[in-house]
């Protein structure tokens, strides 16, 4: 048993799995604000961020950008970096739960705490992006 886990720790495969699933929620959230830009407008405004068509442009580029280097092993750690960023400013903005009243500020603690989960992700896929490489090179 040891052995398989070994091995399938060690694999390719589980490497791309990884980063596949730590991406799918930055992807899918600049997709859907590239295709449907209106609403991606209407959440810039309720966010108070103006103007809103520069927002979530930007927020689309550093979305699929940032996806694109997770899922490419291309300087990972950038992209994972640029994408924790994103995510510590939109607690900021955005899940502010220290400044709601209760019900809302409950929902928006539990998105902060989803966020910073997600920023730990980023930073095990940056850590083991550069150990993965190490290993390569001693192949």
């Amino acid at each position: 048993m040891h052995h398989f886990v070994d091995k399938t720790l060690d694999s390719r495969w589980l490497w791309v799995v990884a980063r596949i699933l730590l991406a799918v929620v930055f992807l899918s959230s600049g997709l859907a604000k590239l295709i449907d830009f209106q609403g991606g407008l209407a959440e810039m405004r309720a966010a108070g961020l103006d103007p809103d068509w520069l927002f979530n442009s930007a927020t689309i580029v550093l979305l699929l950008g940032g996806s694109a280097l997770l899922l490419l092993d291309r300087a990972l750690w950038l992209g994972a970096g640029a994408l924790a960023v994103f995510l510590l400013l939109t607690i900021l903005v955005v899940h502010r739960f220290w400044a709601l009243p209760d019900p809302q500020a409950k929902v928006a603690m539990f998105w902060a705490l989803e966020h910073i989960s997600l920023i730990g992700g980023l930073v095990a896929a940056a850590i083991s992006s550069r150990l993965h490489r190490r290993l390569e090179g001693q192949a």
